[in-house]
């Protein structure tokens, strides 16, 4: 089916209790790879790019390559630009026909971050087009990103901010962290709770690669809509592609080795779809 935005995906989360798990992507593999564990799960999806992402490969590619599988697709499938940094690239996704926007204003001043993105959804509103935007500082780092020791949303903060902005979903920041954890990390989950009663609207977790499935689901009954998973597939796909140049040192075929990433990246998207229960909700 054709690219659909989160809209109905967020309201039917809500309705039902679950997250929608958001996978980003980097390469053909990945994206044929969650968009098959989303087909045998029967499970809406959301299919992300960084900011990094799209220097490596453009928007145009990355649009291709997600359209041309979601098309053959009978799930419902986003496109998603995470942690766009700045008007300019935000607009060069829309263009590109991304379904979802995210701005990350986090690293501005407050009154800064409101007004780059209420500019950002000012810009997406005659298309229709979810934006996503981030309050507080998720930790930790990964590609551009640098969150350092991060910053806790404040629930006064968050009613101000989506009230002023009008954007459709909110990254909070609850104590998780980009990257790899570094021991096992501390969520406050009584602040995410104070969040869901100050804004009504979806709320979304960052830095979910890592995190216990117990730790994921709580935040889910505490009013988490979208999870997002970036390092824990990067580390999957490795794993596949050194496992099979291991078992097979004199290996010159691309699509052999990375078949082995491909089929790794499945089964993590498989397992973190059932953690978010959206596991047969497409009819």
């Amino acid at each position: 089916m054709p690219l659909v935005t989160t809209e109905q995906m967020f309201k039917d989360a809500d309705k039902g209790g679950y997250a929608i798990a958001a996978f980003n992507v980097e390469n053909m593999e990945m994206v044929q790879a969650v968009v098959e564990a989303a087909e045998e799960l029967k499970s809406p999806v959301i299919l992300q790019t960084s900011a990094k992402t799209v220097q490596y490969a453009n928007f145009a590619i990355f649009h291709a390559l997600v359209k041309a599988a979601a098309d053959g697709a009978g799930v419902p499938i986003a496109l998603h630009l995470d942690h766009g940094n700045s008007f300019e690239l935000a607009m060069q996704a829309l263009r590109a026909g991304y379904t979802s926007i995210m701005i990350d204003g986090s690293h501005e001043a407050f009154e800064d971050n409101i007004e780059l993105s209420r500019k950002v959804v000012e810009a997406c509103a005659p298309s229709r087009i979810p934006v996503e935007a981030e309050l507080g500082k998720v930790g930790g780092k990964e590609d551009d990103i640098d969150g350092g020791d991060g910053g806790l949303t404040e629930p006064s903060e968050a009613k101000e901010f989506v009230a002023r902005t009008k954007v459709t979903s909110l990254a909070v920041a609850i104590g998780t962290s980009h990257g790899v954890y570094k021991g096992v990390p501390k969520l406050d989950l009584e602040r995410l709770s104070e969040i869901r009663e100050a804004v009504n609207l979806p709320l979304v977790l960052h830095g979910g690669s890592g995190l216990s499935e117990q730790s994921i689901q709580e935040c889910i009954k505490r009013g988490i809509r979208k999870v997002n998973y970036a390092t824990e597939l990067r580390i999957a796909f490795t794993e596949g592609v050194k496992q099979a140049l291991s078992e097979t040192p004199d290996i010159i075929d691309p699509k052999k080795f990375t078949a082995a990433g491909r089929d790794k990246v499945k089964q993590m998207a498989m397992d973190k779809l059932k953690i978010c229960g959206s596991v047969g909700k497409v009819n």
